[in-house]
């Protein structure tokens, strides 16, 4: 065969071949493409949250709350939500702040108190009382006790006719409600207060035995609990200080034996 006739059967072979090529991606169309997921935004209410951290006896401003979107199936009881409170924003300025509460977290309701003045009876929980002791630094922990931090109260006093001296814790795991006027710690949490008065709560079983223990006592000291103790009873007291009806008791002490009588009943014998 001719050179020149195997080099036009080679042209012919490649034109039907790519002329096959050509038809057959004609034919196939363009690749499908994947179509993308479609996200649903979850419904957001508008709740009130905190702009800056609130620490305990702070009052709201409109500069210290906003609101901000939060998904509805996550509402509970106590959010503030715009729905139900549309002007909470100025309707709360000036309310108390009753517990900590931080940067964009909900304000609840739980946590805040009337925009009364009368700060610490804002603070006070229902039922409860505010009972203050004289502290020094010796007694007080050595200045580290703050707002909110939990104490026992010891009592030192002498024993009857020796100079023996007895301790004895009266109170257990209460909370510190102020110290001196300051009702929050430093903003930057490390400096400690050094006062000379700190004001406890205190239910009113617990307000009588301390009344009776500044009474009875040569000195009273407040020890310092771990904050891992919040959650343990705060109720306990001393009540062997007071008699049946509530009143203080007196120990008497005959031939060596000490002999309780209620208050009552001395005041008739003398």
């Amino acid at each position: 065969m001719k050179p020149v006739r195997i080099i036009i059967l080679a042209v012919a072979v490649t034109s039907a071949a790519m002329a096959g090529l050509l038809a057959m991606k004609l034919t196939r169309g363009p690749a499908p493409q994947m179509a993308e997921p479609l996200i649903e935004q979850a419904p957001t209410v508008n709740v009130l949250v905190a702009s800056k951290s609130l620490p305990v006896g702070s009052r709201l401003a409109a500069d210290s709350i906003h609101w901000m979107a939060w998904p509805k199936d996550g509402i509970v009881d106590g959010l503030i939500t715009e729905e139900n409170r549309p002007g909470a924003v100025e309707n709360l300025s000036g309310a108390v702040v009753r517990l900590p509460i931080f940067t964009g977290e909900p304000v609840r309701q739980e946590k805040i108190a009337d925009s009364s003045s009368r700060i610490m009876s804002s603070l006070l929980p229902a039922g409860k009382r505010a009972v203050a002791t004289e502290i020094t630094v010796a007694t007080g922990a050595g200045g580290f006790i703050l707002p909110n931090d939990r104490v026992d109260v010891i009592m030192v006093r002498k024993s009857e006719g020796d100079d023996i001296y007895l301790t004895e814790t009266v109170l257990s795991n209460v909370r510190v409600l102020a110290i001196d006027q300051q009702v929050e710690e430093n903003e930057d949490g490390s400096k400690s207060v050094v006062g000379t008065t700190a004001t406890l709560e205190l239910t009113p079983d617990q307000s009588k035995v301390m009344t009776v223990a500044q009474q009875m006592a040569e000195r009273i000291s407040l020890a310092l609990r771990s904050v891992a103790d919040a959650q343990e009873a705060d109720t306990n007291a001393a009540d062997y200080l007071l008699s049946g009806d509530g009143q203080p008791s007196i120990q008497v002490i005959k031939s060596g034996s000490i002999v309780k009588s209620d208050a009552a009943v001395v005041q008739n014998q003398k």
